[in-house]
């Protein structure tokens, strides 16, 4: 005997009495499980309504967070907006004796336009400090940039937490290292009085001098800043793997994928755009490479092979008094370094990566 939908065990039906109050509440049950959507215009006024928070109101909630960032907003504009005001002497014959401080010698200083620039074109020391500073940033920007995101990819690799902080320990620390020692450092080892070289003239080989050899700068110096640096660079690729969610490789394991296939699908889509951010930044310090680690070393190995655009500056503004001309080269650097930046930010949306700033 079969028993049929809203009948009793016995064969017979309920009372319509009895049956329209459980449909009322099977239907209201059903409506209430399906989800309301909001009405965009209640969204949108209620958006509104949030962003039209009263000043004070705002005051009151993060006053204590403008507070802490007042004395950094002092100090950036102290330090790296008001210093571009004196950018007016590149276009200057800057004398800073003609006045009785180097402030008020800007008013009383003649102007000369562009003569300065033209200057600057026609100088050969220029143009080899230029090509210096661009061979070496493409040096560093292949041989380099690539070391941190390698080094994240094998500490990510390792499960032991111990073993992966005091790897992580042991690569930051010469970040906090001087340039003069890291230099020290690497004279003591590649030195012509450095551990090498006296090891080899014991046992009968000729002894060598890397620091003073000026055909192996570019190498030496890109050495000791991958040394001193890219464990300090990993921290950025670091934190860009840990928001990975542990659950993409599990499911890829499951599919079979290897650890080369995790890592060829997962590892490096997640850190694209941090690589893309960082490609760009490096790109507009093309002309940057380095002002300390090369002044140390300048004597060693001469200035044909040491000389950047930022020693340059330094030798023809502080040493020679030249200041318009310095002026007039730092200034030169740095709207190339602009232009730089929004080329390569550019070439980054190319690639649907966001970049600096969205489009």
């Amino acid at each position: 005997m079969s028993v049929t939908a809203g009948s009793r065990p016995d064969g017979t039906r309920p009372p319509a009495a009895v049956e329209e109050p459980v449909a009322a509440v099977a239907a209201a049950t059903v409506k209430e499980t399906v989800p309301r959507r909001a009405p965009k215009a209640a969204k949108a006024g209620k958006a509104a309504k949030a962003a039209k928070v009263p000043f004070r109101v705002r005051w009151r909630r993060d006053r204590a967070l403008v507070l802490m960032t007042l004395p950094v907003i002092a100090l950036l504009l102290l330090f790296n907006y008001v210093p571009l005001l004196g950018n007016v002497v590149a276009f200057q014959e800057y004398d800073p004796y003609v006045s009785s401080n180097g402030i008020t010698a800007i008013f009383h200083s003649p102007w000369v336009g562009v003569e300065q620039f033209s200057r600057m074109l026609d100088d050969p020391l220029f143009w080899s400090a230029t090509k210096n500073t661009i061979v070496l940033f493409v040096l560093q920007l292949v041989l380099f940039f690539p070391v941190p995101i390698v080094l994240a990819l094998v500490i990510n690799s390792v499960i032991r937490p111990r073993v992966r902080a005091v790897a992580q320990a042991i690569m930051y620390l010469p970040h906090f290292f001087s340039w003069v020692l890291v230099v020290t450092v690497f004279q003591q080892i590649l030195g012509g009085a450095g551990i090498i070289a006296q090891t080899l003239e014991k046992h009968g080989w000729s002894g060598f001098d890397l620091m003073t050899d000026a055909d192996l700068f570019k190498y030496l110096v890109t050495a000791q800043a991958v040394w001193k640096d890219a464990g300090w660079g990993i921290i950025v690729f670091l934190a860009a793997l840990s928001a990975v969610s542990t659950d993409l490789y599990e499911a890829a394991a499951m599919d079979g994928a290897g650890r080369w296939r995790r890592m060829w699908h997962i590892t490096l889509p997640a850190l694209r755009p941090v690589i893309a951010l960082l490609l760009v930044l490096r790109v507009g310090d093309a002309l940057s490479v380095g002002f300390e680690q090369f002044l140390l070393q300048r004597y060693a190995v001469g200035a044909g092979a040491s000389e950047v655009l930022d020693t340059y500056v330094w030798n023809m503004g502080i040493q020679n008094g030249d200041f318009s001309y310095a002026a007039a080269v730092g200034l030169a650097k740095g709207l190339i370094g602009v232009c730089l930046v929004l080329g390569a930010n550019k070439f980054a949306h190319l690639l649907g990566e966001q970049g600096v700033y969205k489009k």
